[in-house]
């Protein structure tokens, strides 16, 4: 239970990092070389990139709040994968009427034993559902929005969550 525990407390410290703009505390959660998928348009294939588009896109709002919930951790050995669910809330006045912004997806990670502790060396993060003001998230008024949603069960059935997969040889 303590790999479980570690795994779940950098979950949770994800969202804090989150809402605190506090990129520095992503070294403790991620590796250097980790791979990110957030969609289309939002892949990274190193910490620094994920960190500095992070900040770009996070100093857009006046505040945020994410919320990860309903873990679920298996470990193999010297590496682990996740299924955690995702809510938040992005907040930006300057949007206009209503200034948020919500949505609720799920983060599925394949994380690796480091002499440092467990951190996520693959993630894939998608939205199911988001309601509100898209401009909350757009920079320029100018941008269209398009966001690409996907059903969770639709995703098991491609065989694209890591928890659920058989990846034991």
């Amino acid at each position: 239970m303590a790999d479980r525990d570690d795994i779940v407390e950098r979950l949770n410290l994800y969202g804090l990092a989150m809402d605190t703009r506090r990129w520095d505390l992503f070294d403790q959660i991620f590796t250097p070389d980790c791979a990110v998928d957030y969609g289309p348009g939002s892949c990274w294939n190193a910490l620094g990139a994920f960190k500095d588009a992070f900040g770009a896109f996070h100093a857009l709002f006046d505040a945020t709040q994410h919320m990860m919930s309903n873990h679920l951790v298996r470990v193999e050995e010297d590496r682990a994968f996740s299924m955690t669910y995702g809510q938040w809330r992005l907040i930006r006045h300057a949007a206009g009427d209503p200034p948020v912004w919500d949505g609720s997806g799920y983060y599925d990670d394949e994380w690796s034993r480091t002499e440092a502790g467990w951190r996520i060396a693959r993630r894939t993060c998608r939205v199911i559902y988001w309601t509100g003001n898209p401009r909350v998230q757009t920079p320029s008024e100018d941008l269209e929005f398009k966001l690409d949603l996907v059903a969770l069960h639709k995703e098991v059935e491609g065989g694209r969550i890591g928890l659920l997969a058989n990846r034991t040889p």
